[in-house]
């Protein structure tokens, strides 16, 4: 299993919005990620910079992107998050994540 953290900058003026569509993620979009292999999937938001840090484990990395990146709800759901991002340059929030490297883990 693969324990993928990563990084994301928010725009701090939107983080309550943000917040707010996370209390209510489409069930469409949660089987989506669970069918394409995306498991404790959880973020985590800084509140003083707006930085969120995001944790998922997955077997496959590649094969979890492709499986959300042929899913229509996930273009939708990308496309309305897009927006609340600083330096996505062009990338949907799922392309455009900073992948971050393990350096310690604890069984």
């Amino acid at each position: 299993m693969q324990r993928i953290g990563f990084r994301l900058q928010l725009k701090k003026h939107l983080l309550d919005e943000y917040v707010e569509h996370h209390k209510n993620v489409w069930p469409e979009m949660l089987q989506a990620l669970r069918e394409t292999g995306w498991t404790n999937y959880s973020l985590f938001l800084d509140r003083d910079d707006a930085a969120l840090f995001g944790y998922f484990e997955t077997p496959d990395l590649d094969a979890a992107r492709a499986g959300m990146a042929a899913r229509e709800i996930n273009a939708k759901w990308q496309e309305m998050m897009g927006p609340y991002f600083e330096q996505l340059e062009g990338l949907a929030p799922d392309e455009g994540f900073k992948q971050l490297d393990q350096v310690f883990f604890l069984a």
